[in-house]
């Protein structure tokens, strides 16, 4: 017989079955808001406490969900505790695809691919995530195949997994395989274009990035403010203003200007690379809030177009903001101080670098050591070097060359040393300061090997700039024949700067023979090249041959050809105070040459006779003699006395090599004044020594070479 039930009954087991449902679900969510709670004091913790505190929280949570679980795993591997993570990751009950990702990704975070293969292929299921996270993992570390073979073989790749592939193609110099991917994409969106716009960018092809954000914005993609950021760097690099006037007016339209640094900082940047400085401070106004990135953009502008002061003054703006500087921001601000040649404000930054524990970055230490050396302070360049945690193959470069440049031989070959025991390999630049040095140091036969042991290096190839600088060794050591033989031998054709090398150690030497070879074979690249005419004309006057002397002034003054005048100045107090020779420019002009005349007097008391065969003009010697003692550094020094505190350090800068007469008054000068001077040349836009700074006797000596007559 059919059991009946009353209509009581049957509501009364309904309204169980209900109220079982009911209590289930109060459970559940119960369960839920307890874990977003849970994941939200974890998370606030982590912001605002250390680690361990966090961690202790984390062990009071009663059996965790995976979700809280993870975030305590991220944490570890973002500080690269991966033990810890591993630890945790291990005792979690149940794991989720998320947690599998995370924690793979943690490994290859903190440099642990192999764990991170090894964690993938135990992965029960893997998601498009999953396989996204090894591939970029392969990619950064420079395994393109690996990571092409494990990107076509995922069961389904979704749009991230393509822009991670055209991405980690263009970081590891790979464009044109990118560009492939990039048309082969079934789908992409605004990262996939930024990402190849950005990759073309970053590889010197600044013009086929501008194009394909042309093509970008006619394909209807929306423009984000990365990808608008990214067409400005690219207009930037270019030099493509009306390009760039174009995107700022879609920066315009879509309302980004004001409110976003980032594209605040690209317009700045643009500008400034344009050479339009007034539209790059239009820029800089017009944004609502500036944060330190477009502070930097015009402190780097205005450095950009030789405006140092300017950019120093926008530096001090900042900080006087309380805008605290990064990076970024100082090694702007050092380049503009040794651009003015201001070794003490120079020295200001580094002390406020220091407090802010920046001065061991490898680009604010890098800047450092440049500062350093171009203002001729080699010793606190070195300093500075060594205070560099991570040091690049251009941090090492950097200081190998200004050894060089500053005569300091043997320190140039031991930091080489430590650079090889760092297991840092040498490139093309670092060659260059070898010879340098050795060429400023005598070393011809360590010159040799070095020469002959990259050439047959194959990840160096040789340049026009070595040869000529292996011809520079050869040359100061005598070796003119075989510096010549060298010359006419070269795998490429040796180009005037060449030759000239060549034609200046003649000069040195007093070879004619070879010089008016040299010189010939620079006449017919270069028919107006002043430098030439002037070493040659110097050599006829140092032997007596007024009359070709003559004839070879009159054939520049025919052709047009003007020699660049000698020059020296001191920067003090920012202020440049320049001299030429003979100058009566100078408000302090009297007490220069007073000051000049007691130095005159002092020298011949130790014995000084002035050398003659650096007064190039067939005048009597009295008359050479005065021409001497009035050449530009002679001023400057001068100046430096008057101007300087005494016992502190003189620098002069010189745009030619100094006089051998001159070479040997300075040493004799810096003794009677017992006071270091530091000499430094520059020649255009090349940098080099004119000092070999003698640590025992506190003297720093100019370099021997030619000067104008």
């Amino acid at each position: 017989m059919n059991p009946t039930y009353s209509f009581q009954s049957l509501f009364t087991l309904r309204f169980i079955v209900t109220g079982a449902a009911i209590g289930n679900w109060r459970r559940s969510f119960s369960a839920v808001a307890t874990t977003a709670s849970y994941k939200h004091a974890l998370t606030h913790r982590l912001n605002t406490q250390t680690l361990q505190e966090a961690r202790a929280f984390f062990d009071q949570i009663p059996s965790p969900h995976v979700t809280v679980s993870t975030i305590m795993i991220s944490a570890y591997t973002h500080h690269h505790m991966l033990p810890e993570a591993l630890d945790l990751f291990r005792k979690l009950p149940s794991k989720d695809v998320i947690s599998w990702n995370s924690i793979i990704k943690g490994c290859i975070h903190c440099g642990e691919f192999v764990t991170a293969r090894k964690l993938f292929d135990e992965m029960p299921h893997r998601n498009v995530v999953s396989w996204t996270t090894l591939v970029v993992g392969l990619l950064r570390l420079g395994r393109v195949e690996e990571a092409e073979e494990l990107f076509w073989a995922m069961p389904n790749r979704d749009v991230a997994a393509w822009n991670a592939m055209v991405h980690g193609y263009c970081s590891n110099g790979r464009v044109e395989d990118a560009m492939r991917l990039f048309y082969r994409m079934p789908l992409k969106d605004v990262i996939s274009w930024t990402s190849m716009i950005g990759g073309l960018d970053q590889n010197g092809k600044s013009d086929e990035a501008l194009i394909l954000f042309e093509e970008m914005v006619c394909s209807g993609i929306k423009l984000s403010a990365n990808s608008l950021a990214c067409g400005l760097a690219a207009a930037a690099k270019a030099r493509a203003f009306r390009a760039g006037v174009q995107i700022h007016s879609c920066v315009l339209k879509l309302g980004y200007c004001c409110f976003d640094e980032f594209i605040t900082a690209s317009l700045v940047t643009f500008y400034a690379s344009c050479k339009q400085m007034e539209a790059a401070c239009n820029a800089f106004e017009e944004v609502v809030q500036r944060n330190v990135v477009v502070w930097t953009a015009l402190v780097t502008g205005y450095g950009l177009n030789d405006k140092h002061r300017e950019a120093l003054k926008v530096f001090r703006e900042m900080m006087r903001m309380s805008v605290i500087p990064n990076e970024s921001s100082f090694t702007s601000a050092l380049n503009s101080c040794w651009g003015l040649e201001d070794v003490e404000r120079g020295k200001e930054f580094h002390a406020a670098a220091i407090k802010m524990g920046l001065e061991s970055g490898v680009f604010v230490g890098g800047s450092l050591v440049v500062m350093y050396n171009k203002c001729g302070y080699i010793g606190d360049a070195i300093f500075a070097f060594k205070r560099i945690n991570e040091k690049s193959i251009v941090s090492w470069n950097s200081v190998i060359v200004g050894c060089a440049q500053h005569g300091c031989g043997m320190w140039t070959l031991t930091l080489f040393s430590q650079m090889l025991r760092q297991k840092v390999d040498p490139d093309e630049i670092t060659l260059t300061g070898l010879l340098s040095a050795c060429s400023r140091s005598g070393m011809l036969q360590k010159a040799r090997c070095f020469f002959r042991y990259f050439g047959q290096k194959r990840s160096i190839t040789l340049t026009v700039e070595h040869y000529a600088c292996m011809v520079d060794v050869l040359g100061r050591c005598g070796e003119l024949e075989e510096a010549e033989a060298l010359v006419t031998s070269m795998p490429m054709k040796a180009n005037s700067m060449v030759w000239l090398v060549l034609l200046s150690a003649c000069r040195m030497h007093s070879n004619l023979d070879v010089a008016e070879r040299a010189a010939r074979k620079i006449f017919e690249m270069e028919p107006n090249c002043s430098a030439a005419y002037v070493l040659l004309s110097n050599m006829y006057a140092a032997s007596n041959r007024w009359a070709e002397v003559d004839r070879i002034r009159r054939t520049m003054k025919d052709n047009r050809v003007v020699k660049q005048p000698g020059s020296s100045w001191i920067t003090l107090n920012g202020l440049r105070h320049e001299f030429l020779s003979a100058d009566r420019s100078h408000p302090l002009t009297e007490k220069i040459y007073q000051k000049l005349d007691w130095l005159g007097v002092k020298l011949k008391e130790l014995g000084y006779v002035p050398d003659q065969q650096f007064a190039l003009h067939d005048v009597e010697v009295e008359q050479k003699e005065e021409t001497l003692s009035y050449h530009s550094e002679r001023l400057a020094i001068a100046f430096g006395l008057l101007s300087t505190v005494e016992g502190s350090t003189i620098t002069v800068m010189k745009n030619l090599r100094v006089c051998g007469d001159c070479h040997t008054a300075i040493k004799l000068m810096a003794k009677i004044i017992d006071r270091e001077i530091i000499g430094h040349y520059e020649s255009g836009n090349n940098r080099g020594r004119k000092t070999i700074r003698d640590i025992r006797s506190n003297i720093s000596c100019f370099a021997l070479q030619t000067s104008d007559p």
